[in-house]
């Protein structure tokens, strides 16, 4: 992550994902961040490659990215 980049975050919040490509990409990068304590909602939009998630209390983005790699799929710095 870049270094200015808070380290946690509440509300919504976009990330660049990179390798995603279909719905089955979609499909594992929703459960596996939807599954963190605190998310909310996940929109995933392929054709942006970017995944926008939703916390009430905060979520730190180590956690997002862990989740997104146990996808398959890498989260752009």
């Amino acid at each position: 992550m870049l270094s200015g980049t808070p380290r946690t975050f509440i509300g919504s919040t976009t990330f660049q994902v990179s390798g995603m490509t279909c719905a089955h990409c979609q499909h594992a990068v929703t459960a596996e961040i939807s599954a963190i304590d605190g998310v909310e909602s996940v929109d995933v939009d392929l054709a942006s490659g970017t995944v926008t998630g939703t916390a009430a209390r905060p979520v730190d983005r180590a956690d997002i990215a862990q989740a997104v790699d146990e996808a398959g799929y890498t989260l752009v710095p």
